[in-house]
């Protein structure tokens, strides 16, 4: 009995090993991105960084603001567009849409979460962007389609599937009872689905909302193919944008002999990883409260 609960003890304390390495990979990392981006923080404060406009990596000029502006509007470029397409489809497969189509259409759902990212950048060069010129030169912008339009038209693809998926989880697990009770009082289904489902379904669907968020602020390869990549703030939606993680694969490991120059990509890289970081935390706080809801 003794030799049991030694195995017992040893086990569990092997599982928390597991568990603490797991979590520290995440410290590390921003510990290591800290580290290596203090030179260019010792050299100017950070506020400085966020808010100049300047990139001249050749003169010792590392400004975030336009980069950190394109990640921002590319980001709720992509959310605008999305968002309505997304909870709407959701509803409709909640509540409905019959079994087969539902499964059906979650399927298809999947398979585009599956896509590689480079396969949406392509089709986005092919397709988005000649649509986004021919638009902008018809409302009298001229553009060459490599825009902040474009960028968030394929992020709104990208993250449709976290979307539709997590918000048609959130929905389904709604007790049917409370549609049942609602029903007959004599209301519509569409009554039943504003007035009770949305209202239970609320912070569900808003961690939806922010996992998608996350994973569209920190969307890397389809969105440098489109997006233009020009340090300058937007005006537009017809202008071209340079997110965060475009700067980051475009530059990192070229020029590095540049004095402060890896520092500054890499507090750059610091800097996605919180906000990122940041609204991960938030979706998973809000999951939490709804499960013990």
């Amino acid at each position: 009995m003794n030799w049991r609960k030694v195995k017992d003890k040893l086990a569990a304390r092997s599982m928390l090993l597991a568990i603490a390495f797991a979590n520290s990979i995440a410290f590390l990392i921003a510990l290591g991105l800290f580290m290596k981006s203090r030179p260019v923080l010792l050299q100017e404060s950070i506020l400085d960084l966020i808010f100049s406009s300047s990139w001249a990596p050749l003169r010792g000029e590392f400004g975030f603001f336009p980069f950190i502006v394109g990640t921002v509007e590319v980001t709720a470029t992509a959310m605008v567009l999305t968002l309505p397409v997304c909870l709407l489809s959701a509803i409709y497969l909640s509540e409905y849409a019959h079994r087969h189509v539902r499964e059906g259409v979650r399927l298809v759902v999947d398979i585009m979460a599956g896509i590689p990212s480079v396969i949406y950048g392509l089709w986005g060069i092919l397709i988005v962007v000649p649509f986004v010129r021919n638009l902008g030169h018809a409302l009298g912008h001229p553009t060459t389609g490599y825009s902040l339009l474009s960028g968030g038209i394929i992020l709104g693809m990208m993250v449709s599937p976290i979307i539709i998926s997590v918000s048609l989880e959130v929905l389904r697990s709604v007790p049917m009872e409370a549609r049942e009770a609602t029903l007959a009082l004599g209301t519509t289904r569409w009554e039943t689905v504003k007035h009770v489902v949305l209202r239970v379904a609320r912070h569900g669907i808003l961690s939806a909302i922010v996992l998608g968020f996350t994973r569209a602020f920190g969307e890397t390869i389809a969105v440098l193919m489109i997006v233009g990549n020009v340090p300058q703030v937007p005006r537009s939606i017809f202008d071209p944008a340079y997110p965060l993680p475009a700067l980051l694969a475009n530059n990192y490991g070229e020029m590095m002999s540049i004095p402060m120059y890896e520092s500054a990509l890499l507090l750059s890289a610091f800097i996605l990883l919180l906000v990122v970081s940041g609204f991960n935390l938030v979706a998973h706080i809000t999951l939490l409260r709804t499960e013990r809801g």
